[in-house]
C-alpha cells in the first residue's frame, strides 16, 4: 500500500504528512519536525488517516488480526488445558497402584450386541444375593489403566466359540467416583470393533486360563471378569496382526502403545498367547 504524501493526523503531535515509508517503518513530517512511527501498529494507535477509504482498510486489517490472535489465544488456552490435563493424569497414574487384572471382560447378551457400537458402555449387571441385591455390581478394580474386552457367543455355540467383538479403554471418570449406574464408559479415543471377519479369529479362551484348571473353558455365571493385563496387550498385538487397512492399524497400534504405558507393560516383549485352547 503507497502511503506517500497521505495526510494524517497524531495524537501528540497533530497534523502531518507521510513522507516516507519503508517495510515497517513510515517518516511523517508534522511541519518540518521529522518523526517516524512503526508500521502498522501506529495507525491502530497514534495515527488517524484523513482518507477515509485508506483508514477503513486498515480498520479491517486491524479487526483480522484482532480475531486472528483471539484465535491463537483460544488455541494457545486450549493447548495449556490439554497440558494440565495431561500432567494430571500423569501424576494420577504415578500414585495409582497398578493391579495385574484390572482389565474387565464383558459377556453381552444379544441386545447388547446390538447397541454396544453405539453407546459404547456396558452395564455391570446387578448384585445376586445379599443386601445389595438387585443393585448395579461395582467394578471396584477397574480404574485408570483399565480396558474392557467386549465377548460374545452364539446361543447354540459352545464356549470354546466365545468370540472378542471389541474393546475400548475404561473413561477415567469411571474411576473417580465408581459409577453407581453399573455402566462402563468409554473413552471415546481408544473403541476398536472387529469385523465379523475379525472376531472369528480372535478367540477369548485362546488368551483366557484359569491357573489353576489350565484346561477348563467354563463361564457359567455372571455379567463380568477380570482380565490380565498382559493378556489383553496380547489382543491388542493380534488385533494389529489381523487388520489390513493402514489406518486400522496405526489407530490399533497406538491403542496398544497408550495400554502398555498406562499398564507399565513392555511392548518389546509381550509375552506368546498362552491361553486354555494353547494348552496340549
Amino acid at each position: 500500500m503507497n502511503l506517500i504524501n497521505e495526510e494524517i493526523t497524531h495524537k501528540v503531535f497533530g497534523k502531518g504528512n507521510i513522507v516516507e515509508h519503508e517495510e515497517s517503518i513510515i517518516t511523517v513530517d508534522f511541519n518540518k519536525e521529522i518523526k517516524k512511527f512503526v508500521y502498522p501498529d501506529a495507525f491502530e494507535k497514534f495515527i488517524t488517516l484523513k482518507n477515509e477509504n485508506t483508514a477503513k482498510t486498515f480498520k479491517k486489517l486491524f479487526l483480522q488480526r484482532q480475531l486472528k490472535e483471539e484465535l491463537l489465544e483460544k488455541q494457545r488456552e486450549e493447548e495449556r488445558e490439554i497440558q494440565m490435563l495431561e500432567q494430571a493424569r500423569i501424576d494420577k497414574m504415578k500414585n495409582h497402584k497398578i493391579h495385574e487384572s484390572s482389565q474387565i471382560v464383558f459377556w453381552l447378551d444379544e441386545e447388547e450386541q446390538e447397541n454396544v457400537f453405539t453407546e459404547w458402555e456396558v452395564f455391570t449387571g446387578t448384585v445376586q444375593t445379599g443386601k445389595s441385591k438387585g443393585e448395579p455390581n461395582r467394578a471396584t478394580r477397574v480404574s485408570l489403566n483399565s480396558a474392557a474386552l467386549l465377548t460374545a457367543r452364539g446361543s447354540e455355540q459352545p464356549e470354546t466359540e466365545r468370540q472378542i467383538l471389541g474393546v475400548y479403554m475404561v473413561n477415567e471418570s469411571y474411576s473417580d467416583n465408581i459409577i453407581k449406574d453399573g455402566m462402563v464408559p468409554s473413552d471415546p479415543e481408544f473403541r476398536i470393533k472387529l469385523t465379523e471377519e475379525e472376531a472369528g479369529k480372535m478367540l477369548f479362551w485362546n488368551y483366557y486360563i484359569n491357573k489353576n484348571y489350565p484346561h477348563r473353558t467354563t463361564w457359567n455365571s455372571g455379567k463380568f471378569r477380570y482380565f490380565d493385563n498382559v493378556w489383553t496387550a496380547q489382543i491388542l498385538k493380534d488385533i494389529i496382526d489381523i487388520r489390513t487397512d493402514e489406518e486400522e492399524v496405526t489407530y490399533a497400534q497406538n491403542f496398544l502403545e497408550h495400554f502398555c504405558q498406562v499398564n507399565a507393560l513392555d511392548i518389546d516383549n509381550i509375552p506368546e498367547v498362552s491361553g486354555a485352547l494353547k494348552q496340549e
